[in-house]
């Protein structure tokens, strides 16, 4: 199957870091999502019924993500893939890309992030 859903750039502050201020004052992350799922119904059916809801990803992906102050990147990361394929049955493949623009490195960087790749069982 090559069908695919991305939404791309969800800006959002949470409290993941491992330093005591990034789980204070917390940050702005960047989240992008490429979903894997069968929209060939849709393709012919015009109903939202036959596909994933947009809306509906964007707020379970910005609510795991924010739930919960991880350490890890990683770690918030694979919150949102476990959520997205909990709650969507017709999603197969969900990779998750975050972006922590703002990271604590001494060093002049364009992006840092973490990107997951995760295939319902």
């Amino acid at each position: 199957m090559s069908d695919m859903i991305f939404i791309k750039g969800v800006s959002v502050h949470a409290h993941h870091g491992v330093l005591d201020h990034e789980s204070h004052v917390g940050q702005r992350f960047v989240i992008d999502l490429e979903l894997t799922a069968d929209i060939a119904e849709a393709s012919h059916s015009d109903r939202l019924g036959d596909t994933v809801s947009y809306a509906n990803v964007v707020a379970t992906a910005i609510s795991a993500f924010k739930d919960v102050n991880y350490k890890l990147l990683e770690r918030a990361a694979g919150a949102v893939a476990e959520a997205v394929l909990a709650a969507f049955p017709k999603i197969s493949v969900v990779k998750i890309t975050v972006h922590k623009p703002h990271a604590p490195i001494a060093a002049i960087f364009d992006d840092v992030g973490v990107i997951l790749t995760r295939t319902r069982k």
